[in-house]
């Protein structure tokens, strides 16, 4: 099955370094390109893509606001927000507004491609070094919810699994941990999304965070 991408950055020589990229793969292609958050959701709207790489900082509507708009919408996309070490303010805003992850605008090439596959299979963290602590972060700065999630609903085997994906493993490095399938280990997940009401694995990381299940580093 084909990636169907849509980049969204102001800078025109990001959108066509990545575009060139994704042109040499036989698995992910570009169905359109946006140079403003507004157009981002616009062409969300017309393609339907399944993931939108979607820069923070751009003119009129920024990415946060663009996202928040996109995931809003019917059957959304996944959102990949690039980002930059400095930007965490705007990353907790398109955390809040339901990203998927993050790249990192410095990446290396192949690694930006296994990134869009993977969050669009839903299957594991990107960057996951960025985002657990960008997680972390924002689970300690960010001011209590009223709908913070007690460790309730869900069994003792699934709370293991979900404390395992709060620390960033994959499905198949869960299994090895618990001694599990791999398809077990993602039957697991998948009633996670269920009982938790988890669009994706990041939320689910929240989640995890929120329960007390993953401490923060310090």
């Amino acid at each position: 099955m084909t990636v169907r991408v849509l980049l969204a950055d102001d800078q025109p020589l990001i959108r066509r370094g990545l575009r060139v990229l994704i042109a040499e793969t036989e698995d992910l292609t570009v169905v359109a390109e946006a140079g403003t958050g507004a157009d981002a959701v616009r062409l969300t709207q017309e393609t339907r893509p399944d993931v939108v790489v979607m820069d923070i900082r751009m003119p009129g509507m920024d990415g946060v606001e663009a996202t928040r708009q996109v995931i809003a919408g019917p059957q959304p996309p996944q959102v990949l927000v690039l980002t930059t070490f400095d930007e965490d303010e705007y990353v907790y805003g398109a955390l809040r507004a339901g990203a998927s992850g993050f790249l990192v605008k410095d990446m290396a090439l192949d690694d930006i491609l296994t990134a869009i596959r993977v969050v669009a299979a839903g299957d594991a963290l990107i960057a996951p070094s960025v985002t657990r602590r960008l997680i972390a972060d924002f689970v300690v700065h960010t001011e209590p919810s009223p709908a913070r999630r007690p460790v309730t609903g869900i069994t003792e085997r699934e709370c293991e699994v979900l404390t395992l994906v709060g620390r960033g493993l994959s499905n198949s490095e869960i299994a090895g941990e618990l001694v599990i399938s791999a398809a077990t280990a993602k039957a697991h997940v998948a009633r996670l999304f269920t009982k938790l009401d988890a669009r994706d694995r990041v939320h689910l990381v929240i989640i995890a965070y929120e329960m007390g299940l993953v401490a923060p580093p310090r």
